[in-house]
């Protein structure tokens, strides 16, 4: 009995441990953001980094889901003669679930991972402790940058990702699979409201700040070389998918109360 709860308590405790580090990461980076002044060269090197170096890889990922999931909306609706429906439902699905979710994936293996690389070197080559030593805050300098530049390029890659999502879902029901053009579009207007967008530019903004802050913190507290940074460099692509993955269900089924879906 004494085994089973140390089997159960030392994983309760250590992730007990961890989310204590990554809320103090978090407090620590709110307050300098407010108390430090911003270091604008490092904050415009990471939007590019985060947002304009991540826009192919986002144009791929909602282009191609738009139009598999045009194709396979088309594919059930047109069973019951609806489908021109296609276009509304390929727009809200991608507003309120897949745009957010699947960007926020795809950024959290390109820059997350990245992140997590770069301080975690800095801290096993012992540079992090060089700015301590030179009176740089590490948490002004490394982190702070690439929390701003997170939650500003996090919601424009969302949008963009839903609008050629939504130009590939229209290209493959219009011109590959003969949908009335008017009436596609029509109903996606009629159908898609200013709160799905909201909705996804909320998710967009909440899925930055866990990729950011779960990347940086696995950087500062790699150990053991070029071993350790590997480990934390997996640890941080996988913890901020699952955070996403699961953060995601929360958001939806809250969001669904302020901005309920269709015309209510």
């Amino acid at each position: 009995m004494v085994r089973f709860f140390n089997a159960l308590g030392a994983p309760l405790l250590s992730f007990s441990q961890y989310l204590g580090e990554l809320v103090l990461l978090a407090a620590e980076t709110f307050r300098s953001i407010f108390t430090h002044k911003l270091r604008w060269k490092l904050f415009l090197n990471q939007v590019v980094e985060i947002g304009l170096l991540s826009q192919v890889l986002v144009i791929i990922t909602g282009g191609f889901t738009g139009a598999v999931f045009s194709a396979q909306a088309f594919f059930q609706f047109n069973k019951l003669g609806m489908g021109s429906a296609v276009g509304a439902v390929v727009s809200v699905s991608l507003c309120r679930e897949l745009a957010p979710v699947l960007t926020a994936l795809m950024v959290a293996g390109r820059v997350g991972a990245a992140m997590s690389a770069e301080i975690g070197t800095m801290k096993v080559t012992e540079q992090i402790d060089a700015l301590r030593a030179l009176a740089v805050y590490p948490i002004d300098y490394l982190v702070v940058p690439r929390t701003l530049a997170m939650m500003l390029s996090m919601p424009l890659l969302v949008a963009e990702c839903i609008a050629f999502g939504i130009l590939a879902g229209y290209f493959v029901a219009v011109y590959l699979l003969d949908v009335n053009g008017p009436y596609y579009v029509e109903n996606m207007v009629r159908w898609t409201r200013p709160k799905d967008i909201t909705m996804a530019l909320t998710k967009a903004f909440v899925f930055a700040l866990l990729i950011v802050f779960i990347s940086c913190q696995k950087g500062l507290t790699a150990r053991e070389g070029a071993v350790g940074v590997g480990r934390a460099t997996t640890e941080a692509v996988v913890n901020a998918s699952l955070a996403v993955l699961i953060v995601n269900f929360f958001l939806t089924m809250g969001l669904n109360i302020i901005f309920p879906a269709g015309h209510q």
